[in-house]
C-alpha cells in the first residue's frame, strides 16, 4: 500500500463514513442492537439487558427472544447457575456491537430482537413444578412464533425448554458439551443436569438420531450409554481433533439436515482455563475460537432455538466464564438472526 501524505492523512482524521456501506446504511436507520448508537454508550451506564437489547414483554412485537432462566435446582455438585442469567447480561455489554465480522451478519439488520427478562419460577422448591413452569413459559414463546435463545441456569432447564419446541414434532439438536447429560435418576430424581436430553428423547420431543454431541470427555462417560443405544452421534473431544473442526461442521450439518434444529451450549465444553464458572468443570476442552468457528459453521441450518448454561458466577471471580457464555450468546444470536432474513 502506497505510503500517504500528510493532507491525506488529516483528511482521514474528519472521515465519518465507514468503509462498509451496509453496516453505515444500518447504524443510520437507528434501529437497536447498535443501530441506535448505543455502541458508543460506556458498558457502565444503564440497565444492563442481553447485549443490549431493548428489554419487552410483548412476545408479538419480536422474533427473536433472548430469555433468562434462573434456575439451578438440577445441579449435582456446585450451585450458583440461578445467577448466570443476571451475570451474563451485565458482561454482554462487552460484546456489544451491531455487526460479526467473521461472517458479516447484522442481527438486527434481519429481526426484531429483545430482552424478554427472566422465565417467572415460582416453585423454587419444588422441581416437577419449575420445570412445569419452564415449559409453560417456552409454549408461550412457541405459539408467539418466537425464536428463543435461553440463557441458564443449569442444563437441565433444556429439557422443558425442548419439550415445548418439539411437542407437535421431535427436534435435532447440535450439542456442545463436555458431557452428555444423557442419564438416568440421580439422588430420587431425573431433572437434574445430567440427563435432560435423555428425557427429552423419552418425551418424544428429541430425535436421538438427528442429535450430535461434541465435545465429550471425562470420568462421567459411563453415564452415557443412552446417548449410543438410543442413536445419537458422540464426538469426544480426542476425536473433535482426529477429524478437524471442518470435518465436524460437515457432519453434525448431514446428522441434522434441515429439519428444526436446537443448539445447546455449555460453558463447560471450553477449557476450565477460560470458563472456571461452572458447576462440573472439566479439563481438555476446546477453545474459546474453536466453539466460535464451530457455531458460525452452522449458519444455514433450520434453528428454532439455542441455550447457553451452567455459568455459574460464584466460581467466576474474573467474569471470564460469563464473557465467554455472552460471546457464543452473540454468535448464536448471530446464525439465528440469518435465518430470517428476508
Amino acid at each position: 500500500m502506497a505510503k500517504l501524505s500528510l493532507d491525506e492523512l488529516k483528511k482521514l482524521a474528519n472521515k465519518t463514513e465507514l468503509n462498509d456501506k451496509k453496516l453505515q446504511d444500518f447504524l443510520d436507520m437507528g434501529e437497536g442492537l447498535g443501530g441506535d448508537k448505543r455502541e458508543q454508550v460506556t458498558p457502565y451506564t444503564g440497565i444492563s439487558t442481553f447485549l443490549r437489547a431493548p428489554l419487552v414483554e410483548d412476545f408479538s412485537l419480536i422474533d427473536i427472544g433472548l430469555i433468562g432462566v434462573p434456575y439451578d435446582l438440577g445441579v449435582t455438585n456446585r450451585p450458583g447457575a440461578r445467577f448466570g442469567p443476571q451475570q451474563v447480561r451485565e458482561l454482554s455489554v462487552m460484546t456489544n456491537g451491531p455487526k460479526n465480522h467473521a461472517n458479516n451478519i447484522i442481527p438486527a439488520a434481519l429481526a426484531k430482537i429483545a430482552d424478554c427478562g427472566d422465565v417467572p419460577i415460582k416453585s423454587t422448591y419444588d422441581i416437577i413444578e419449575a420445570n412445569n413452569e419452564i415449559e409453560i413459559f417456552f409454549k408461550n414463546i412457541f405459539a408467539a412464533k418466537v425464536i428463543p435463545i435461553s440463557i441458564g441456569g443449569d442444563h437441565s432447564i433444556s429439557y422443558p425448554i425442548i419439550k415445548a419446541l418439539g411437542k407437535q414434532k421431535p427436534v435435532g439438536m447440535i450439542h456442545i458439551d463436555a458431557h452428555a447429560d444423557t442419564g438416568g435418576a440421580f439422588n430420587g430424581s431425573k431433572f437434574h443436569h445430567g440427563g435432560p436430553f435423555r428425557n427429552a428423547v423419552l418425551a418424544g420431543a428429541l430425535d436421538p438420531s438427528r442429535t450430535v454431541q461434541i465435545g465429550i470427555r471425562g470420568r462421567a462417560e459411563p453415564h452415557w450409554d443412552f446417548s449410543y443405544d438410543s442413536g445419537m452421534r458422540v464426538i469426544h473431544i480426542e476425536e473433535f481433533y482426529e477429524m478437524g473442526i471442518e470435518n465436524v461442521i460437515k457432519e453434525a450439518r448431514e446428522i441434522v439436515g434441515m429439519d428444526e434444529t436446537y443448539i445447546s451450549f455449555d460453558v463447560d465444553s471450553i477449557d476450565p482455563a477460560f470458563t472456571p464458572g461452572t458447576g462440573t468443570p472439566e479439563v481438555g476442552g476446546f477453545l474459546p475460537r474453536e466453539v466460535q468457528k464451530l457455531i458460525r459453521g452452522f449458519r444455514g441450518l433450520n434453528l428454532i432455538g439455542a441455550d447457553v448454561v451452567e455459568v455459574s458466577p460464584p466460581f467466576d471471580q474474573s467474569g471470564n466464564t460469563a464473557l465467554v457464555a455472552a460471546t457464543m450468546l452473540w454468535e448464536l444470536l448471530c446464525i439465528i438472526a440469518d435465518t430470517l432474513k428476508k
